[in-house]
């Protein structure tokens, strides 16, 4: 009797064991996708960062390679942005930030992608869009984002944007594609002034 007893014993210790690295196992799990998040993703404005932007840019123009389709980049600044910080504050340079992001978000397709690259700056690709349609598109998104201040603190900020569009051709890279689309916002802006 007493070695079935000491097989019970240690059967018992073994499943409460397993158990015990499953739950440890599942908390890594998460701690790794909320990791992969943090790596992925602006703190400030849960758009895409600059890294991994790039990478799914890089990812869309090889399936535009592959399959001839193609895509367009639109690149976003800020206009007088410094002059939101100056005069509301950072908190609400900050919120005038998180409202750009919101809308572009809200106002593009799912298999759409938009990112912030750093300060400012914002890009979004369109996929399967030429670049007449995604001029169309920046244009209207320009209209919602400056149709609507930001609200902080009871006060309305206003927002004002530059754009600029660049179709993907065969044989450019990701880094050139985006460049092409910030040259062109440039351009816009310079001649706006």
């Amino acid at each position: 009797m007493r070695p079935a007893t000491n097989a019970a014993n240690s059967s018992s210790v073994i499943e409460q064991e397993l158990d015990r690295l499953r739950e440890e196992n599942a908390r890594l799990l998460e701690r790794v996708a909320a990791l992969e998040i943090l790596a992925d993703r602006d703190p400030l404005t849960t758009a895409l960062n600059r890294r991994a932007f790039m990478r799914e840019l890089t990812r869309v123009l090889g399936f535009c390679e592959r399959y001839g389709s193609t895509t367009s980049v639109v690149f976003f600044d800020m206009d007088e942005f410094k002059a939101i910080n100056d005069v509301f504050g950072h908190a609400a340079g900050d919120v005038a930030l998180q409202t750009v992001v919101a809308t572009l978000a809200a106002n593009v397709r799912e298999s759409d992608i938009v990112g912030r690259l750093g300060g400012d700056e914002f890009a979004v690709i369109l996929a399967q869009a030429d670049k007449g349609s995604a001029t169309s598109k920046a244009e209207s998104l320009k209209r919602l984002i400056e149709g609507e201040p930001a609200g902080y603190d009871g006060r309305a900020i206003p927002l004002k944007v530059s754009f600029g569009v660049r179709e993907y051709e065969k044989g450019v890279g990701a880094a050139e594609l985006l460049a092409g689309a910030d040259a062109a916002m440039f351009l816009n802006k310079s001649t706006r002034r």
